[in-house]
């Protein structure tokens, strides 16, 4: 008898779990872009950044100041 409970619980089991649908909605989709457009943002400033910094060393390297650094 306790064998049949847990096939049965096995069985109810499985079609809970392939009932879970795995497409995202268009919420979903818009906030997933968001996060993207907002870490493209962020690597572009970075590199932004690293661009002025390397540039304003070069300037200081070629006046020949004591302190190259940025």
């Amino acid at each position: 008898m306790k064998i049949h409970h847990l096939f049965l619980l096995a069985i109810i089991a499985a079609f809970g779990v392939s009932g879970c649908d795995t497409n995202d909605g268009p919420a979903e989709e818009m906030g997933e872009a968001f996060d993207d457009a907002g870490e493209n943002v962020r690597e572009a400033a970075n590199d932004a950044g690293n661009a002025i910094e390397d540039a304003c060393e070069d300037a200081r390297e070629g006046v020949d100041a004591e302190d190259t650094d940025c």
